[in-house]
Parts: structure tokens; sequence; C-alpha cells
């Protein structure tokens, strides 16, 4: 490109670029132009719920490299699935999915005379384009141009990433108006800004040759705040779940037999009696931080009596009632250690009812000092009786503490051996040519610029219980049966994947979920619950992990007569 003479930079020429088929203002009439970048500059575009998937899967599912047909940003299923889905959203205009300041700078640029006004994005031109083209009618913006990456340019000329066909278009863009005075670029990613604006440094540079064949130009690279939004955990297990069915049945095709087949898997922090987000905001109360120590200086956690701090053995499960029974607790008495971890035990009511803990006895971390662990409260050794009449009364729900990974399909792999990392697990094809996948399962995206940030990767955390987090839900897994076993579905059938044989079918398509009309096929009676609580700690931040440890020394078992609860709740509910 570098070595074009002026002369083969034409509108006509341009508008290969275009995916609308719109006629271009006059070159002498164009003074600047305008470019908008499209995901998380224009558009909410989602990503992964980091508080739904390993930080290892959050990677994994943004590279082209991991899925047979693509990953997170190359599948139009997941931005159709923004928000209600695309036939509840479009005709809305998908409100509330806009960046607002950038749409009134964009409908500003359209207005204005002698400015030419481009959507550019990185998203592929085969794939893309129908969607975006009607997102972007769908709020009535009347764009120049818009431009998605095509599998081969105007001049027949490929692409290695992203960058480098962004660069190729800008480059015909400012070559093409020679008269523009200024270019103007919106860019959410801060390193594509810094490489933006180096382009461009390079480019003035050449055109203070004496040779040049344009003037210099005033090149302005916007850096824009992005906002990171998530789709609803179901329908992103959903769509994952059937980004995979796809993928597996490509493989299957014989069409990508260097790749291997996945499956959602799941990975368990630990099981307790989890605690509602009202009752995490009583409990508490209970905290006495000393004078000095700011509350920025503390993780409050209240959210569960730990069972045991690994997936539970079912002979343990079945004595606490199984998963989603409920039990009422009383706070019994307070206790400190060194001012920097707080917590009570706590007793069941009725008394003999049946519980475990891997701890001596049941209780709740409330808080722990920065720098600090909660396994430390088993240091405590001073316990202050709380009176009678102000003892807090509150309920839990058996649960675990959930993630889910992408891992290779493991035959004969039962639903205890599914939550733990396979440190053995070897490749089963040899792929000397072929993407790195999950050697070790522990495969991690070195290449990709498409590679965004997923939500929850930064923020602090004030109360709530963690495990009920959008995501890090143990209800978002109970919902979809993921401790059945697990089977691949047949592939684009989004709304009825059911597994291929009766060995390996238990393990249904993830869209199966009642109230969302989106995946309301098969009318689950499973209903998740996705309450935040109070917290806006992101969940991505590992603040718990595989090794959470046990508060004690030994196990706590009471085997008395079983109460008279309501002999638990259905699985998953």
């Amino acid at each position: 490109m570098a070595g074009q003479k002026l002369g083969f930079y034409t509108i006509t020429g341009l508008k290969r670029w275009s995916c609308i088929a719109r006629e271009l203002t006059p070159i002498s009439q164009v003074k600047a132009l305008h470019v908008y970048d499209f995901d998380n500059t224009l558009f909410k575009s989602p990503l992964p719920n980091a508080k739904l998937w390993s930080a290892e899967t959050t990677g994994f599912l943004q590279t082209m490299e991991g899925f047979a047909n693509g990953g997170w940003w190359h599948d139009s299923g997941i931005l159709e699935a923004t928000g209600q889905g695309i036939e509840k959203e479009e005709p809305m205009g998908w409100k509330g999915w806009w960046n607002e300041q950038i749409v009134q700078l964009v409908e500003l640029s359209i207005k204005q005379t002698g400015v030419l006004t481009i959507l550019l994005t990185g998203r592929s031109e085969d794939n893309f384009a129908d969607l975006i083209k009607r997102i972007v009618a769908s709020k009535n913006l009347a764009f120049d141009m818009i431009c998605l990456k095509p599998s081969a340019g105007p001049s027949n000329q490929t692409f290695s990433s992203t960058m480098n066909y962004k660069q190729a278009l800008l480059r015909d863009l400012i070559y093409t108006y020679k008269d523009a005075d200024e270019i103007r670029l919106y860019e959410d990613r801060v390193k594509h800004t810094r490489a933006f604006r180096d382009y461009f440094d390079g480019i003035n540079k050449a055109l203070h040759s004496p040779s040049a064949e344009r003037k210099p130009i005033n090149a302005e690279v916007i850096q824009v705040a992005d906002a990171v939004t998530t789709l609803d955990p179901v329908a992103e297990t959903a769509e994952v779940q059937r980004m995979i069915n796809d993928h597996n049945t490509a493989i299957d095709s014989g069409s990508h037999a260097l790749y291997m087949p996945l499956e959602i898997k799941r990975k368990v922090f630990f099981t307790g009696y989890l605690i509602s987000s009202v009752d995490t905001t009583r409990l508490l109360k209970l905290v006495n931080l000393p004078s000095g120590l700011p509350e920025s200086e503390v993780r409050f956690l209240a959210d569960n009596i730990i069972i045991t701090p690994r997936p539970c053995p079912r002979s343990v499960l079945d004595k606490v009632g199984g998963l989603g029974r409920k039990q009422t607790w009383q706070v019994a008495s307070l206790g400190s250690f060194d001012s920097r971890i707080w917590a009570a035990r706590v007793m069941p009511i009725p008394a003999n009812a049946p519980y475990h803990t891997d701890n001596p006895f049941p209780l709740v971390v409330l808080a722990v000092a920065r720098g600090s662990r909660p396994h430390e409260a088993n240091r405590i050794q001073n316990w202050q009786t709380v009176p009678a009449g102000k003892q807090i009364v509150f309920q839990t729900e058996v649960g675990e503490k959930v993630q889910l990974r992408i891992g290779p399909e493991t035959e004969g792999e039962g639903e205890y051996e599914n939550v733990f990392i396979n440190k053995n697990l070897k490749r089963n094809r040899d792929f000397p040519d072929g993407p790195p996948h999950f050697e070790r399962n522990s495969y991690r995206p070195q290449y990709n610029d498409e590679n965004r940030k997923a939500n929850g990767a930064n923020g602090g955390y004030r109360g709530g219980n963690q495990s009920r987090g959008r995501g890090g839900n143990n209800n978002v897994n109970n919902s979809y049966q993921s401790r059945q076993a697990r089977g691949r579905g047949p592939g684009n059938n989004r709304t009825n994947n059911r597994g291929r044989g009766s060995g390996r079918g238990g393990y249904k398509s993830l869209d199966d979920v009642q109230n969302n009309s989106r995946y309301a096929n098969q009318g689950s009676p499973y209903q998740p619950n996705y309450d935040d609580g109070p917290s806006n700690r992101a969940a991505g931040a590992d603040e718990y992990n595989s090794s959470f440890p046990a508060l004690g020394g030994g196990a706590s078992y009471n085997t008395g007569a079983q109460g008279n609860g309501d002999g638990g709740l259905p699985y998953g509910k």
C-alpha cells in the first residue's frame, strides 16, 4: 500500500470497504473524517461474565483459535442474545445498550456539513454485517460507511489482525479524502488507542516529505471509557453450550479434525450452608471494627457456613439433606482474633437438627482484614456469648460456590471427577500443525487482539452472598442439572439440544429455561436465583479460591433426629 500513488485512491475503491450501498460525499467537500468503533465504544457489547466462568475460560472464550467456528467475538449468536434477544430488542432499539454520549456525537457528526461518518469494527463481515446494520438502523444512525473486517480487502489483501485491517482502511480514507483537514477516531481499548496514535504519527511523518501525496492531517484518537456489560447468566451459558455443540459437530463432520471435543464443566470452590444477601446484611452489623481501621482495608463476608472446602461427597450431601435443603440457625457467640478476623459461632434450630461441617463447630466468618485469610478464624480462643433476645436467627440453603469452565470432553468422567481439573490430562491427538488446546487444561491465549477484559476483573466487595452473584451462583448450575452426566447436543439446534445417546444425554443444552422467551421451549421447572444482594464486588477477583481452607482441625457432626423442616427443596430450587 505504501507505494501506491494518489490516483489509486478513489471513492469507488473506498466504497468497497463498506457493507452499505450509499453514495459517498465528493472528495472536495469533505473536510473531516469521524470514525467510531462499535464494540464497547458505541454499543455496549456483552463480555464473558467473570462471575460465571473461571479466569482461564473467560480468556479462552474470546480466542478465535479455541473453537472450530471462532470464539465469542466471531459468533453472531452472542451478539444476538444481547438483552432479551434480538426479537425483543430490535423493536425497542436495544434500549439501554448504547453509550448515549457517543450516540450524541455520532448524530452531531452526521448532521455536520463536510464530515464523513464511519462505523469501523473488527467483527467479520461474513458473520456480522446484517446484524450490525440492523442494530445501527434500530437507532436511526445514518453512517456514511459501515465497515466490517472482510475475508479479503478491496485489493485482495489479507489481514493478520484487526489492527492491521483497520489501519489499511484508515490509510485509504486519509489518502482518498486528500482535502480533509482532520480525522477523529473513537476507541475503547487502551492498547488500540496507543496503536492508532502511533500509526497516525507515522503517516504524518511521511506526509511532511516534499514528495508526499497529500498534506499532513490533524489526527486525534479519543479514548472512550468502556462500559462492561454481560448477558443474562442462563442465556450466556446456553449460548456457550450452543457454541460447543457447533464446535463438536464440526469435529464429528471431519472438517476440523485438529480440534478437541469440548464440554462445560463445573469448578466447585466449596460446599456450604449459603446465607441470603438480606441475612448477610444483618450479620455484618455484628462486626465492630477497631477505630483507625478503614472499611476499605476489610473484606466483609458473612455469606456461608462451611460444610466442606471442596465438592461435597454424596454421603455427606445426603446427611445434610441435599442441595437446596434449608436450615435455620441462630448466632450463639461472637469472637475475633488480633483485630483482623471476626466470626460468629452458630447453632442449628432445632438444636437436634442434623448438620455437617469440617470444622469443630459451625461458624460464620464475618470479615477479615487485608492480608488475613478466613481459615485463621480457627485461632479465635475467646468467644463472647450473645445475650438472649439479641441472637440473630437466619435461614440458609445448602449449595455450592461454583464457576463453570470449558475443558476437553472426557469419556467415562463421573459427576464428582468433573469438578476437578485433571492434571494428568493429555491431548488424545497429535496436533503438529493445530492450535494449542487445553494441554493440561491450562490454555491461556497469548496472541488474540480481540481478547477483552471480562466483567468482574476489578472492584471491591462488601457483603452479599458471593455464591449468589450473577453467574457465580450455585443455583445457575443446579437449574440446568449440571450434576447429571454430560452429553453433546446435535449442533445447530438452539432450543432442543438433547445429547447424542442415552448414555451421554443427561446434560441438557442450557437453553431449556422457563420465563425466558428465547429459552422457553422445554419449560424447565428449575428457577435460578440471581440475587446480587448489597454487594458491588466483582466476583472474578478471586477473593475465594478452590483451596478455601477448613476452619479447624476436625470434622463435627450432629446426627440427631430430623427436624421439623420442610424436608428440603427440590434439587435446583
